[in-house]
């Protein structure tokens, strides 16, 4: 943990590179999800689809019943709740992922990530990794709505 120059410890930081052990399991807090949430993302992304839009639509043509937050808006939560508990000034670069979309989550979920470490290697260049990891993106009810394998470079801190 680092230490600031009064001597408290700094709580929030990333994990580095020498943790992401292949098989560590943990899961961040939860996130709701508001109506709010689902019109800001899709006003700024322009995902103008009525699925997010038109509630009149939802309540009477649409198979799936509720306000649907976009998969890409989930996807977006999940890394942010990462982010805000494991990336932070650790994580140097995302390499990429692979995604897959189960479940449709809608305003009023809570969201939460459970992350397991699926790979790590050292590169070639000094003080850095490359970490693969599943992240399940699951429901208050326990049902996975979203999953993805994602790939990052992070920092390496035993001088290597």
């Amino acid at each position: 943990m680092a230490i600031t120059s009064d001597n408290l410890p700094i709580v929030g930081l990333g994990i580095p590179y020498e943790e992401w052990t292949i098989g560590r399991k943990f899961r961040t807090v939860g996130r709701t999800i508001t109506d709010a949430d689902i019109t800001n993302f899709v006003c700024v992304t322009g995902m103008l689809e009525v699925l997010f839009t038109n509630l009149d639509y939802l309540e009477n043509e649409s198979l799936i019943k509720g306000r649907l937050a976009p998969g890409a808006l989930v996807y977006s939560f999940a890394e942010g709740l990462l982010m805000q508990s494991v990336m932070q000034h650790t994580g140097l670069a995302f390499l990429g992922m692979e995604l897959k979309v189960s479940k449709p989550v809608l305003a009023g979920d809570t969201i939460h990530v459970r992350c397991e470490v699926t790979h790590a290697r050292p590169t070639s260049k000094p003080g850095r990794g490359i970490v693969t990891a599943l992240n399940n993106v699951t429901n208050q009810h326990g049902d996975c709505v979203l999953s993805y394998t994602a790939t990052r470079m992070v920092k390496r801190f035993d001088g290597q």
